[in-house]
């Protein structure tokens, strides 16, 4: 379940908690949206998925080891209550960095890299704000980090002085 979570991550800069907390319903595989109904911000918000989030959240709703006792798309064991939580996967995450020497990388750093991806892709500040479900301008540009070939690429694309004559 955890590349299903770094994948939804990095693919719609939703928080972990977004993610953990999604049911069944929530998710439109065919309009390919995802209704989050309880954000950071209190805010609820609609995330268009790309082909890529798609195809993760279509594998995550298809596991084929789901119990019917819950409509969480990413479930955990049963609690002392008996209900199913959200699964946990600090655990392995933990031991995945570890094994991969990633000492200083957090799971929000996914989401950085995903807002950064959609600036650098070509969409609008106010597109990007409405995917990520940043409310103000300032605290967007905090998460984005554009490379500098990104840039290059991109101003190559612009018209040249010569052209425009």
């Amino acid at each position: 379940m955890l590349g299903w979570i770094a994948g939804i991550a990095i693919t719609t800069g939703m928080r972990w908690s977004e993610i953990l907390t999604l049911r069944r319903n929530q998710v439109d595989i065919e309009r390919r949206i995802v209704r989050l109904l309880e954000t950071k911000n209190t805010s609820p918000r609609t995330v268009p998925l790309s082909k890529e989030a798609t195809e993760y959240f279509r594998q995550a709703l298809n596991n084929p080891i789901r119990p019917l006792d819950t409509d969480l798309i990413l479930f955990g064991e049963p609690g002392k209550d008996g209900k199913r939580k959200p699964y946990q996967f600090n655990a392995v995450w933990v031991r995945l960095k570890k094994k991969l020497e990633l000492d200083d990388f957090h799971f929000h750093d996914l989401r950085h890299e995903a807002v950064s991806r959609f600036v650098a892709s070509g969409l609008s500040d106010q597109e990007v704000s409405s995917i990520s479900g940043h409310r103000s301008m300032q605290m967007l540009k905090r998460y984005t980090h554009l490379r500098a070939e990104d840039l290059v690429d991109n101003l190559d694309k612009l018209a040249t002085i010569d052209s425009l004559k």
